[in-house]
């Protein structure tokens, strides 16, 4: 994150202007040796000046990420004057009842009709510039519908059915989810809990795996922002993690990111994540099912090798027949990760039958033909904060409140009581002991409990945890209720899960986020003050719920 700048506070046209800056930008200095002309190219595509595009180059330089090429003033530009509310009325009303029609006026048209209703209404008329402006503004499909009618618009604007197809190494990962069809153990008593679910990313040019979660939760934002920081970041450490002897060379940020409409992908966290490091996010049209042939084809033949597993579901129930999936199931999730990253480098290896060549072969191949050089995060970890769930809250003299939590760090003295707009602030649903404030001049913070003897606990226990307390009358609930209300909930847990399904699923699900998130916090241990308990409550009739939830 560039120094000065907050992202999240900036207006969609200033974004998308920087955007546009970052794509040219990064082609210009892919070039060996631009030549003046690719220079003055670059001018006329972003309508800058030289020495304003020398400047957004050294910027970007400095910091390689889409914030650095905002425009100098976030909002309104120094010296430019926002319209006043009744002329941008009067534009919205030209634009729908006399632009928008089959006759299809010019702009000079709709400029004299827009100018003719501000002086019967006594509102200064706008420029012909800020009608344009406004007209670029709107969908340009949804233009061409209303002044040449739908099948234009459908014959202009619909993609074309076909594949996706890709020349270069990362021109294009396709990310899909699926249940995998193998039923898990638990790690302590190895006995049945849930089919798993699995988040994977495939290279469209090579056919390479580009990375993959694992997780016993249905997709979720944090599902994807994982399986992200999986592709982009190299495999050696992770395949050395699980004693995996092979070759993984797929890293680096892809140009784009292919996937479904399902609501995880729509996430503004993913979004803008994307945009800041220059990675284009294409949706599937609806109902196209081809345009996500590469995905599915890979799902298909990673589940044709698990259905080799003992404990698989097979593809259906005519499939399985008598088989006892939950009997037979031995594996622990962990034992399947080292499962899947086997069989990933053993596919890599393979010859595959559309290329003709092993998938690790095409990748050196694709690698040669791409056009620009990869691209590597200079913050892996701030780069997989960018994709996690995050909201607005204000710096209050305590501190952030989050979920009925408060969070203090002496950093926020500053801002406490002070600062008179939000902040944006990301949670990883996996542990909300410690969330991470974007600061006005863009500066990320980690900031934990404000009471140090808190433990680390899930989004999904404190959902648990807040039903409980609403069932039982308590309109008002306090961090101390929430607290020990989940203390007692997983006492019910540990204590069930020797003779309770659900109950394993729940610890399963509860160690495994904690611990994975605990992984990734490089920050030393704080020792907890020395305080007194707080006094006892009697929670023996506290309910287990066994549903688990993510953002």
């Amino acid at each position: 994150m560039v120094h000065g700048v907050d992202r999240d506070t900036v207006d969609d046209t200033a974004w998308n202007e920087a955007v546009a800056r970052e794509a040219v930008i990064r082609r210009l200095l892919a070039l060996d040796s631009p030549s003046r002309s690719d220079f003055f190219r670059a001018c006329h595509q972003l309508g800058l000046k030289r020495t304003r595009l020398y400047a957004l180059i050294r910027a970007y330089r400095e910091h390689p990420v889409t914030s650095s090429l905002l425009p100098r003033a976030a909002g309104t530009r120094q010296g430019s004057r926002r319209l006043p509310g009744e002329t941008e009325t009067v534009i919205a009303e030209a634009l729908r009842d006399f632009y928008k029609t089959r006759q299809k006026p010019s702009i000079n048209r709709l400029h004299q009709e827009i100018r003719r209703l501000c002086r019967l209404r006594g509102v200064r008329p706008p420029s012909w510039h800020a009608v344009k402006a406004r007209i670029a503004a709107v969908d340009p499909a949804e233009l061409t519908r209303a002044r040449e009618g739908s099948k234009a618009a459908r014959d202009r604007y619909r993609p074309v059915p076909g594949e996706y197809v890709a020349d270069g190494a990362f021109d294009i990962v396709q990310i899909d989810h699926t249940l995998v069809d193998v039923i898990v153990v638990d790690r302590q008593y190895r006995r049945p809990l849930q089919r798993p679910w699995l988040t994977l990313a495939i290279d469209v040019a090579s056919r390479m795996v580009a990375g993959f979660y694992l997780t016993l939760e249905a997709p979720s934002t944090v599902s994807v922002a994982l399986a992200i920081q999986h592709l982009v970041q190299p495999k050696e450490a992770w395949l050395a993690g699980l004693e995996i002897d092979a070759e993984w060379p797929t890293s680096g940020f892809p140009d784009a990111i292919h996937v479904d409409n399902a609501k995880e992908f729509r996430s503004s966290a993913l979004r803008r994540g994307a945009e800041e490091y220059g990675i284009e996010l294409i949706h599937r049209p609806v109902a196209t099912p081809h345009y996500g042939g590469h995905i599915e084809r890979l799902i298909g033949t990673m589940m044709g090798a698990v259905h080799l597993l003992p404990g698989t579901t097979f593809s259906d129930i005519d499939e399985r027949g008598a088989y006892d999936s939950a009997t037979h199931a031995t594996m622990t999730m962990d034992e399947l990760e080292r499962w899947m990253g086997l069989e990933i480098v053993r596919y890599h290896a393979d010859r595959h039958g559309t290329l003709g060549i092993p998938p690790i072969a095409a990748w050196y191949e694709a690698a040669a033909r791409r056009v620009r050089p990869l691209r590597y995060p200079h913050d892996l970890a701030g780069f997989m904060i960018d994709f996690l769930p995050s909201v607005d809250r204000l710096v209050r003299r305590d501190g952030i409140h989050l979920f009925g939590l408060r969070y203090w760090d002496d950093v926020l003295s500053i801002w406490a009581g002070r600062l008179d707009r939000p902040l944006r602030v990301s949670y990883d649903p996996r542990d909300l002991s410690r969330i991470f404030v974007r600061a006005p001049d863009g500066t990320r913070w980690p900031i934990r409990f404000a009471d140090l003897r808190r433990p680390p606990i899930t989004l999904g226990e404190h959902r648990r945890a807040k039903t409980v307390l609403r069932e039982r009358g308590l309109a008002l609930v306090d961090e101390r209720l929430i607290f020990e209300t989940i203390e007692a909930q997983r006492a019910l847990v540990d204590d069930a899960t020797s003779r309770s399904k659900a109950a394993r699923q729940l610890a399963e699900r509860r160690d495994r986020s904690l611990g994975a998130a605990a992984s990734n916090q490089s920050s030393a241990s704080v020792e907890p003050p020395e305080v007194a308990d707080d006094p006892p409550v009697d929670w023996s009739k506290v309910p287990v719920f066994p549903v688990e939830e993510w953002s």
